[in-house]
Order: C-alpha cells, then structure tokens, then sequence
C-alpha cells in the first residue's frame, strides 16, 4: 500500500513505461471540471471549440504518453439504455482515440458474470493502481494508491475481462 499522498495523473503517467489502463463503471460522474462541458452539451448536443480547448490538456497528455510507447486503453461498463452523462461521454470520445487512447465500451448486462473490483481505476504498468471514489452522485471524493500484487493482479484480470468482451467505440452506438 502506498501512503495517502497520490500524485496527480500527470505525474503518475510520467513515471509509466508500457500500459495505462482505465477501468470506469459508473454511469453518472459529477465531476466539477466536467460541469461545463456537461451543462454545454446539453444545450448544443456536440462538443464546441470551447469544450475542445477544456479537454486539450488531457489529450496533449494522451499524445505525449502514447509517443512515449506506452499503450493507454479505457474501457467503460454502462447500463442500458444508456445514461444521458454516457451519451455526453460517448460524444466526446472520438477526440480521445484520436488523440491515441483506446476504448471500448461493455453494456452492463455483459458484465454480469465478471468479477470486478468495486470502484474506478487506472492500472499502471501493471504495478500500480490509483482507484478513484465517488460519491452516490458521482462526485469525485477521493484516490486511493494500492501496489499489493494480489490486488494489481485481480484488477488487471478484471481489466482484461472487460476489454475482450467490450465493443471498440467505433463500433459502439448510444
């Protein structure tokens, strides 16, 4: 276990040599620094140029790491139909894999015989996981550092089980 302290991604990321994996469960994230986006798709259904502009320090993050050599894949378990949060998520995700993320996305009831940890998180090297909390609301309340091997291991499996079943986002309609 590592102490309290968790650095921010960026630095977690810097230090990551082949894979970042993300793991997302939920089906609503409150998560303030999407607020704007969020509240902005609403209103106009598409990702403007001010939510790009919001959204380019991720994907900077995303192109730097991936021309780095290390391989970032997220999937994602929603329920369906789909969540109006997951349709803004879903919206915006093609910048993501542009910018050389992979994703997939697995309908819950696909899940259902899978063993899965109980919250979010990124599987680092396979090494290092940085789980996230959130509230009921979906309000980020914490991250958590866990390097236990038996618990990195059952994530990575978990992980992997997600991926195989999970449907590329190309391929993945809301």
């Amino acid at each position: 276990m590592k102490p309290n302290r968790v650095p921010p991604f960026a630095e977690l990321v810097a230090d990551c040599h082949h894979s970042a994996v993300h793991l997302e469960m939920r089906d609503v994230y409150g998560v303030a620094s999407e607020a704007d986006d969020f509240a902005e798709w609403q209103v106009t259904d598409e990702i403007t140029p001010a939510s790009l502009e919001r959204r380019r320090p991720w994907l900077d993050l995303v192109r730097e790491t991936v021309a780095r050599g290390v391989v970032l894949r997220r999937a994602r378990i929603v329920s369906t139909p789909v969540s109006e949060y997951i349709r803004y998520e879903h919206a915006g995700t093609h910048l993501n894999v542009e910018a050389g993320e992979q994703v997939r996305w697995l309908p819950r009831k696909e899940a259902a015989t899978l063993a899965l940890p109980g919250t979010d998180l990124w599987l680092l090297d396979g090494r290092l996981i940085r789980f996230g909390h959130f509230s009921g609301d979906g309000a980020f309340t914490a991250h958590e550092l866990n390097d236990d091997p038996a618990v990195t291991k059952m994530c990575a499996d978990a992980f992997e089980a997600v991926w195989d079943r999970a449907v590329p986002h190309q391929e993945f309609t809301v």
